[in-house]
């Protein structure tokens, strides 16, 4: 199975998505900036300054789920625990802004984060318990022949 370069894809799509969060949360700041706006009268400089510190935040959370695959790449081993939570994590919040965006932006940002969805299931299932198993007997058996 091709285990790394699915690794390698799921770590480029989420590397790629973590600025693209950060320059919508930046758009959405300035929004929130240039009309002034208030939920329920809070006031506006502090929505400015949380849009942009959820920015950041989520796109740092995105370049941390993407070196658990690029790790797992590298060395060719499954993620840890910690690793595998990260993954699971980011693989359910991807499928609810999936639901959510197919509604408010439409199919094709749908498509887009079930694809991101399937690679890190796809990660996550290429590198099971199961795997790691199958790996070391295959290569003792092409060392024998």
């Amino acid at each position: 199975m091709a285990r790394r370069p699915i690794a390698l894809v799921t770590a480029a799509v989420l590397l790629l998505e973590a600025p693209g969060i950060v320059a919508i949360n930046a758009v959405m700041a300035r929004f929130v900036k240039a009309q002034s706006m208030s939920l329920d009268g809070m006031d506006p400089e502090l929505m400015y300054t949380g849009t942009w510190a959820l920015g950041i935040g989520s796109g740092a959370l995105l370049l941390l789920c993407a070196l658990v695959p690029l790790l797992a790449a590298v060395r060719d081993r499954r993620p840890g625990r910690p690793g595998r939570a990260l993954l699971i994590g980011c693989a359910v919040v991807h499928g609810v802004l999936g639901a959510v965006a197919v509604g408010l932006l439409g199919w094709a940002a749908f498509a887009f984060l079930m694809g991101v969805v399937a690679l890190i299931v796809l990660t996550l299932v290429a590198y099971g318990e199961g795997a790691a198993d199958r790996e070391p007997a295959a290569t003792e058996a092409a060392q024998t022949a």
